[in-house]
């Protein structure tokens, strides 16, 4: 199937605020066979062109037009009264970013007459035009040039205007403009959108002290032992443990890019539409056991966003193929070479910038946006529910539930630091730094343990029954009986 088939079917799939922001495939196709109509109108078939203008290989535009102007003219083979007129062509560009110029500059040099000399005339073709189409011709029946020679000579530069060709440029300069400003206000009313959402998920997606303040108490330092804590059991006017592990499952599924060592990178449009659908799947699994009806909707408008994003990458990968294959496209049909610049910005990893001699013919392509989505849904949304790896321990890597903080900063749970105290380690396991046995119960980081037993209520009530069976078990190693009671 033609891309031009394909593409259109591509955008139909696409919501309609962006199909109407999309490259006009068809219609530069158009604009291209209108250019090689006025090409060849001038005798500058594609064949003829592409000879002509491979006769010269400057390093720049810039370079190219002096080395035009320095070129001595083409000489007969011995015979003085048949003369050839060199001719050079150029393809270059005028104007400003917002509006391109492309145009020809024939260079048609010649041999002045001595005899017109004399009397302060030259001699020259009847046009520049004409002597291009005899060079033309004699190029198409394969007839050698003769070498250049160096002497003094008359330089006729036409100037052709390729109206076509500027056609063709405008419209896809100002697509890509549009495009590049449609793009941003995405960008930003996603942005407002994603921000509505965290404020939804953030009322059904509450703490103990908030969905249930009643079983809910803070300790410190000054009015609680430690020893003494007893976490809630939690509450059952809040999804904060579905959310978090719908989030969860988000992280792990990897939609939309990897984060393996050997596949790290944006995932592919066909790879990113298996991996949506499978979460789904799982997502349609979760949303029965949702408790609260705000949670319900918000997981729909999450949904939503996701798939809002795989339509954005289709989007923008369909209209970076256009790009690169209408400028293909053109160089192939109208053989008139576009910057090597040009070229690379849309078939490659991102060049430089242009030299500064040069047009900025094309906007640069938009960075990725989907990535930029996707960022923005870890910045905003992802740590409204605190996961439970940011607060383990880094000793056990279970929650460090009655959590102390040593004199270095470094934090462990408080059975993992008793354990380090029986076998008189001083030293920090981190930094090193001999902050371990002058730990003592004005080290425990009430805050933090406040905001475990909010937060993590099911996790920091697990955490302290296993500590209570440890130190029990300690206990009875220490005196002895660990083999049991034994009576004789």
């Amino acid at each position: 199937m033609h891309f031009s088939k394909t593409y259109s079917q591509l955008l139909l799939t696409l919501p309609p605020e962006l199909r109407e922001n999309a490259v006009q495939y068809r219609q530069l196709k158009k604009i291209i066979n209108q250019l090689v109509q006025e090409l060849s109108s001038l005798g500058l078939s594609p064949t003829v062109l592409q000879q002509l203008l491979e006769q010269q290989n400057p390093a720049s535009l810039t370079a190219q037009i002096e080395e035009i102007r320095q070129q001595c003219y083409r000489v007969s083979d011995g015979d003085d009264d048949h003369q050839h007129h060199a001719c050079t062509v150029v393809y270059e560009f005028t104007g400003t970013s917002s509006h391109i110029e492309p145009r020809l500059r024939l260079s048609v040099k010649h041999p002045t007459d001595a005899t017109d000399t004399a009397s302060g005339h030259t001699t020259t073709p009847d046009s520049i035009l004409e002597a291009l189409q005899l060079h033309s011709r004699a190029l198409e029946s394969n007839v050698a040039l003769v070498d250049i020679c160096h002497s003094s000579t008359n330089t006729h530069d036409l100037i052709i205007p390729l109206r076509s060709d500027t056609a063709f440029f405008q419209l896809l300069n100002t697509t890509l403009a549009s495009l590049a400003k449609h793009l941003n206000t995405v960008h930003g009313g996603f942005t407002s959108t994603l921000q509505c959402l965290a404020d939804a998920i953030s009322a059904t997606a509450r703490p103990t002290s908030s969905s249930a303040p009643r079983s809910f108490s803070t300790y410190s330092m000054t009015v609680n032992n430690a020893a003494t804590l007893r976490p809630s059991s939690g509450s059952r006017n809040t999804d904060l443990y579905s959310w978090r592990e719908i989030f969860q499952m988000y992280v792990e599924g990897e939609i939309f890019e990897s984060v393996g060592e050997r596949t790290r990178g944006e995932r592919s449009v066909e790879e990113t539409e298996t991996r949506i659908k499978r979460f789904e799947e799982r997502m349609q699994e979760k949303r029965s056991k949702l408790k609260l009806a705000g949670s319900k909707d918000a997981l729909d408008v999450f949904m939503r966003m996701n798939f809002f994003i795989l339509d954005l990458k289709r989007f923008q990968f369909a209209n970076a193929e256009a790009t690169r294959k209408i400028l293909k496209k053109h160089t192939k049909r109208t053989a008139l070479p576009l910057p090597s610049y040009i070229i690379s910005l849309w078939n490659g990893p991102l060049p430089a910038s242009p030299p500064q001699a040069e047009l900025a013919l094309l906007p640069q392509p938009p960075a990725s946006l989907p990535r930029l989505l996707v960022q923005a849904i870890g910045e905003i949304l992802l740590p409204i529910v605190p996961h439970v790896d940011d607060y383990s321990c880094l000793i056990c890597t279970s929650l460090a539930f009655k959590p102390i903080r040593l004199g270095c900063g470094h934090l462990f749970c408080v059975r993992c630091l008793v354990k380090l105290q029986k076998l008189g380690k001083a030293n920090c396991p981190i930094c090193r730094a001999p902050t371990v046995l002058k730990a003592d119960r004005t080290n425990v980081d009430y805050a933090l343990l406040n905001f475990m037993a909010d937060w993590f209520p099911l996790e920091s009530r697990a955490k302290l029954s296993t500590n209570e069976r440890e130190a029990a078990k300690e206990e009875i190693e220490e005196l002895g009986l660990a083999g049991g009671c034994r009576v004789m």
